[in-house]
């Protein structure tokens, strides 16, 4: 028999929680699975998009501010007429909307929690609403253990209510030639090493800490360049920063870009300096490419980078630390080898995409 899984979510824009809902749609048994979406808030976005033109249907509304009782009412009467079976509630809204909405129907709940803002933080409501909510909801998912912490620590969910799926990723495919064009047009011959990151132009993840910590490695090894993927609201901070720092000729800022994996295959160290991260997919795909790490102890960042195994956790927001980390692997081409290597055997064996869909499919067919 065919189940009807609803995917309830702000959006589907690109980001890490969009990527999880588009997985587990693209690997459906068409056959069993019935998937849809419902986003609280509009436009849909770029993956909302992709899916649409595949035939999936999706849903949008456009959430009023304060609580939208509305809103609700709406979810219950998309639950009722198709008459859905699993109600996937996407992050801590989505799941506050759907449990209401889907109380006293035959429909089961599930919430995952995506990550946490930082710094975290809760209110006497929330703890004293959340149990109850728990009680309408059949599984509770951390996409990492911190983030299981959280939950229990911040929202007051029992731990006996989580469990723990990492987000997984399909592993990247690179084309070799592709690869040496770009690091042509970008300057790059084999005596640099290059240092990158993708992420968007975001406070929370922490550029400028990154571009501070650079500049100083710098002084130590000048043939490094920093190759920076994305975009975002504080673009013009950061190239201000860049220019204050005078590395203009040592940054490389290439733009947001859809698919940016022969920029990642042409990174020799990945880093990540976010105050606060779930289980970042861009480090899954550095991963999946062999890359060794340099992360901040955020979030599930030292759940997936293990210290001095396939890279370097430094403490959050700690540029000294930072700075040292890089110029340890810069100076170590023996350790930058060996640190890829295990990245690929973890990324393998704990974060391939068909072990996350078999853990929520799993859930699912329960």
């Amino acid at each position: 028999m065919m189940k009807k899984i609803l995917h309830l979510t702000f959006d589907m824009r690109i980001g890490g929680t969009e990527q999880v809902i588009k997985n587990l749609i693209d690997g459906a048994d068409i056959n069993k699975f019935d998937h849809s979406i419902f986003c609280i808030e509009s436009p849909v976005g770029p993956f909302g998009q992709m899916l649409m033109d595949k035939g999936i249907n999706i849903h949008a509304e456009t959430r009023q501010q304060g609580f939208d009782l509305q809103l609700v009412k709406s979810i219950r009467k998309y639950i009722k007429h198709h008459k859905i079976d699993i109600l996937h509630c996407h992050q801590y809204t989505p799941w506050v909307y759907g449990t209401i909405a889907a109380m006293f129907t035959k429909t089961k709940i599930i919430f995952t929690e995506h990550g946490r803002f930082y710094p975290d933080s809760s209110s006497w409501k929330r703890k004293l609403v959340n149990p109850v909510l728990n009680l309408f909801t059949d599984s509770v998912v951390a996409i990492s253990e911190a983030t299981k912490q959280a939950l229990i620590e911040f929202e007051n969910i029992p731990e006996r209510s989580i469990q723990v799926i990492y987000n997984g990723i399909a592993e990247l495919r690179v084309d070799t030639k592709k690869t040496e064009i770009l690091k042509q047009s970008l300057g790059v011959d084999d005596k640099v090493i290059v240092l990158g990151t993708i992420a968007r132009f975001d406070p929370i993840k922490n550029h400028k800490m990154m571009l501070n910590a650079f500049a100083e490695v710098l002084k130590s090894h000048n043939n490094a360049v920093l190759l920076i993927v994305g975009d975002g609201d504080e673009r013009a901070s950061i190239e201000n920063l860049i220019r204050t720092l005078n590395i203009t000729d040592q940054v490389i800022l290439t733009g947001y870009n859809p698919n940016p994996q022969h920029y990642l295959a042409i990174m020799d160290v990945y880093l990540l300096s976010s105050f606060s991260e779930g289980t970042s997919m861009t480090l899954l795909e550095a991963m999946s490419l062999g890359k060794p790490c340099i992360v901040t102890d955020a979030g599930g960042n030292a759940e997936i980078i293990k210290h001095h195994i396939n890279g370097i956790v430094s403490e959050n927001d700690n540029m000294r630390e930072f700075e040292i980390a890089c110029n340890q692997l810069l100076s170590d081409r023996e350790q930058v080898n060996k640190y890829g290597i295990e990245s690929r055997k973890i990324f393998e064996n704990k974060f391939s995409l068909g072990r996350m869909l078999s853990r929520y499919y799993l859930l699912y067919s329960r």
